[in-house]
């Protein structure tokens, strides 16, 4: 039984609901890098056993489910705004027999208390967001972290709303403001004290940590 578009909640940013197609979409646009992109990012983000995570933007779970395995007896959790995202997510959290709870939230509204999570990640997520929405998006994602805990974000490496400009950064010929360039002063803006871009030999995406 898949759920209606009218069941998504209200925002500003790019809902998908392709939720059928999206991992194989995630495989093309990485060129056939996607699960070597999504390791590299949970080596970054340093998934610690009894910790409790947050995926922002968990579109169809994988990363969630991969992020359980690091985290044993600790806490995982995933929001999306898309209800089709999170109907696939449970499937697939069930298939794996993973214990993970995905629910259909906003990055905008969080719906955590203050100090929830050790580590909160991102993957191909912010760029859907207009920047208004992404400062929002990252003071809540600061607020539900606890004092110490890591945002690891990975997106493209160019900074672009277009489909053409993403297949331009993926094949090298990037257009537009770096992402790490972008997000950086927000991520300060937000709070966070400690950001670096991380360079990996996956060029094409950019691989951002803050505490």
């Amino acid at each position: 039984m898949h759920h209606k578009t009218a069941d998504a909640p209200q925002t500003a940013g790019r809902v998908l609901h392709g939720a059928r197609w999206y991992d194989l979409f995630g495989r093309v646009i990485s060129l056939g890098r996607d699960k070597a992109i999504r390791e590299k990012l949970i080596q970054l983000a340093a998934p610690a056993r009894g910790e409790k995570v947050l995926d922002v933007g968990c579109g169809t779970g994988t990363l969630a489910i991969a992020l359980k395995s690091s985290v044993g007896t600790g806490e995982v959790h995933g929001i999306d705004a898309s209800p089709e995202m999170i109907e696939v997510a449970k499937e697939k959290a069930a298939k794996a027999g993973s214990d993970i709870d995905f629910q259909v939230a906003l990055i905008e509204a969080i719906p955590f208390p203050d100090a929830t999570f050790d580590l909160v990640t991102s993957s191909l997520m912010l760029h859907h967001l207009p920047d208004d929405l992404k400062r929002t998006g990252l003071d809540e994602i600061r607020r539900v972290l606890k004092p110490g805990g890591r945002f690891m974000a990975m997106d493209f490496a160019a900074h672009s709303h277009s489909p053409l400009g993403h297949l331009l950064s993926i094949f090298g010929h990037s257009r537009g403001e770096s992402m790490v360039d972008k997000l950086t002063p927000m991520l300060k803006d937000a709070g966070f004290s400690d950001v670096e871009g991380i360079p990996t030999r996956h060029k094409n995406f950019a691989f951002i940590r803050a505490r």
